[in-house]
């Protein structure tokens, strides 16, 4: 059978702006790789799959810090949706430190707020069309207190300013803490607290990110300067050290990416 997916963005509404960064629809008709790469991700995500017995389930995934390589087993999941939170969202709406969430895929319901169970019991039963709308009538009505509002600008401020974008590099994050008016040590705190990892492994693991989406658009050494990297060797050594493989190898012989629905399972 050939691979047939469906993915398409839901749209968002603006009331899921501060909460929300996409929505995400993915269903599976045909087979899927056998072996797949989950890839650094920097983000914390809320996902709810379907299983080919019809099982669902509401999960959270943390940050991913590697990149790890597995073979397809067991159960088959056949559709899911996932929703990619804003920085600075997890602790409002669920309770934990993104810190906490590195690397852990855990059941939505077993976050101790009110807002984690209800969605964990309303959202397995909606459409994916129809989560964005249940979601704008639940979220916006858990307004963050104003310092809380204030730390969420300024990490998503620092977040941006630590992003690589095509035609733009990051900032080093020492520039970042002096235009923010914060010291190094309060921007790693508000990281650690929001995303989940340090200021400087966001920034190696999103440029990484980067070399994999434009790996097929440049040379390797001019990929390398305009990511922001000082060479190629430089380039070479952060790509290894969380790909576990070099990118030239990685991009001639690599296991297919991990679809959405893939890269979500606990087992």
């Amino acid at each position: 059978m050939t691979d047939a997916l469906d993915e398409h963005p839901l749209s968002l509404p603006d009331a899921l702006r501060p909460w929300i960064a996409d929505i995400e629809s993915v269903s599976a008709e045909g087979e899927l790789p056998k072996a797949f790469t989950h890839v650094p991700d920097t983000a914390t995500k809320v996902v709810v799959r379907v299983e080919d017995t019809g099982r669902r389930d509401a999960l959270v995934v943390g940050p991913r810090t590697r990149a790890s390589y597995h073979a397809e087993a067991g159960k088959r999941v056949v559709s899911c949706v996932r929703m990619r939170l804003e920085p600075g969202t997890v602790g409002p709406l669920f309770g934990a430190r993104a810190a906490d969430l590195v690397g852990q895929v855990v059941p939505l319901g077993e976050l101790p707020t009110g807002t984690a169970r209800r969605l964990a019991a309303e959202l397995i039963d909606l459409a994916p069309d129809e989560m964005p709308a249940h979601l704008a009538k639940l979220l916006p009505s858990r307004p963050a207190p104003a310092a809380d509002r204030s730390r969420a600008l300024l990490l998503r401020a620092a977040v941006d300013a630590l992003s690589t974008r095509p035609g733009r590099t990051a900032s080093q994050v020492q520039d970042v803490a002096r235009e923010l008016a914060v010291s190094e040590r309060q921007l790693r705190n508000l990281f650690a607290e929001g995303v989940g990892l340090s200021p400087k492994h966001y920034v190696r693991i999103d440029r990484v990110r980067h070399v994999l989406h434009h790996a097929t658009q440049a040379p390797w050494a001019e990929l390398a300067a305009t990511t922001g990297y000082y060479d190629q060797s430089h380039m070479t050594h952060d790509f290894r050290t969380l790909m576990g493989v070099p990118p030239r190898s990685f991009f001639t012989g690599r296991l297919p990416r991990a679809r959405p629905c893939q890269a979500f399972s606990r087992g």
